[in-house]
């Protein structure tokens, strides 16, 4: 079992965190899972807020989900769904999966807030088969100085309680040091129109192992 407990934002999450699915998170989930096929894992699923999303190409998702209770609502969400989706307990950093066994890995949300996303990364290439790809939708660092400044200010805090959550990092530089050629991408602040927010800025795209 994965030792990961944190019901308290999970309720949080589970109540609050679909909020933003009708201001354009459900369309960018959508346009994330767009033209997969064969077999998937989706490393921290939460809540299973990307469930609804999988194109019928899909022959099979594992879905990895360490906290018990976001697991819970995970394994609801997937009740509630067509897709072949498998909740399973498991960390970011070593999965439950065979060598070569995938043909996507998916993360929302995760490479912020896992402890070292160098390590997590190169479990992805050790899951993908050749030709697979890495499609990601990330919290990551905020253009210009001032507002670098505000989210490392507060990375700390806000860490602690939301799961573990950076919003200072560099996710695009970091896949291109770990062995992954970034394909596909655009950097954007949600929701739109937003001033400022530790979260605003996002990352949407795919990579593939060089």
């Amino acid at each position: 079992m994965a030792l990961v407990r944190n019901p308290r934002f999970a309720r949080w999450f589970a109540k609050y965190g679909a909020r933003n699915e009708a201001r354009g998170n459900a369309r960018l989930r959508a346009e994330l899972l767009d033209g997969l096929t064969g077999t998937v894992v989706e490393v921290g699923a939460g809540t299973g807020l990307n469930f609804r999303h999988y194109p019928g190409s899909v022959g099979a998702v594992t879905a990895v989900e360490p906290e018990p209770s976001m697991r819970a609502f995970a394994e609801r969400a997937a009740s509630e769904v067509s897709a072949p989706i498998q909740v399973v307990d498991g960390m970011a950093q070593a999965l439950p999966l065979d060598d070569a066994s995938v043909d996507a890995v998916v993360v929302s949300a995760v490479l912020c807030s896992v402890a070292d996303p160098r390590e997590v990364l190169a479990e992805f290439r050790r899951v993908l088969r050749p030709g697979g790809e890495l499609r990601f939708y990330e919290h990551v660092l905020a253009p210009g100085l001032v507002r670098r400044w505000a989210q490392r200010a507060a990375a700390p805090l806000w860490a602690r309680l939301m799961g573990g959550c950076r919003t200072d990092r560099d996710t695009l530089a970091t896949l291109r040091t770990c062995g992954f050629e970034v394909v596909r991408w655009r950097e954007f602040v949600f929701p739109p129109g937003a001033r400022f927010s530790l979260v605003g800025p996002r990352i949407h795209g795919v990579a593939v192992p060089r």
